[in-house]
C-alpha cells in the first residue's frame, strides 16, 4: 500500500550567544514564552539567507554570513524542522534591538512579532522557551560546546 510522505515545513533561525555563556532570546508578543529569531524561508531563499533575514527582521541584527556556524537541520515538531545557524556576538544592551516584522492582533492592530529581547544564561534559557525548543537547546545542541566552537572560529570576536 502506498503512503504519501509527510511533508515537513522548515523554519530557519539563529542561535546568538555571547562570550559570557548567554543566549539571546526574543519575547513573542502576546505569549508567555521567548524564542530564537527564526521563520520560514521565502521562495528561492537558502536556509542561510532565511536565517539572516529573519534575524534582521526580528531583532535588527545584521549578522555577517561568514561568521555563522551551520548547525544543520534539526527535528523540531512532528511536521516541522529547524535549520539553525550560530553566531557569537559581544554582550550588548538588548534594549537596542527592535522588531520590524508585524502581524495583526485580534482587533486588527499591527503588532511586532517580538516585543522584548534578553540575554539568558545557558542553563536558564530552556525555562523561558516552549517545550519543543527547550528540547532542541538541551538535547540536540550543547550550548557550551557551541560557544567554544564559535570562539575558535573567531578568537578576536570573543
Amino acid at each position: 500500500m502506498f503512503q504519501a510522505p509527510i511533508l515537513r515545513s522548515l523554519s530557519c533561525g539563529t542561535v546568538v550567544v555571547n562570550p559570557a555563556g548567554e543566549l539571546l532570546l526574543c519575547h513573542v508578543t502576546g505569549h508567555d514564552h521567548w524564542d530564537l529569531p527564526k521563520g520560514r524561508p521565502d521562495p528561492g531563499e537558502t536556509p542561510l539567507q532565511a536565517a539572516l533575514r529573519e534575524t534582521r527582521e526580528e531583532t535588527g541584527l545584521a549578522l555577517d554570513a561568514r561568521t555563522l556556524l551551520d548547525l544543520g537541520r534539526l527535528a523540531y515538531r512532528p511536521r516541522k524542522d529547524l535549520h539553525l545557524f550560530a553566531a557569537l556576538q559581544p554582550r550588548f544592551d538588548p534594549a537596542t534591538l527592535h522588531c520590524e516584522s508585524r502581524f495583526r492582533d485580534a482587533r486588527g492592530q499591527p503588532q511586532p512579532e517580538m516585543d522584548g529581547f534578553g540575554w539568558f544564561r545557558f542553563d536558564l534559557a530552556p525555562l523561558r522557551v516552549t517545550h519543543r525548543l527547550a528540547t532542541v537547546l538541551t538535547q540536540r545542541l550543547d550550548l557550551h560546546d557551541l560557544l567554544r566552537r564559535l570562539q575558535q572560529m573567531a578568537p578576536a570576536a570573543a
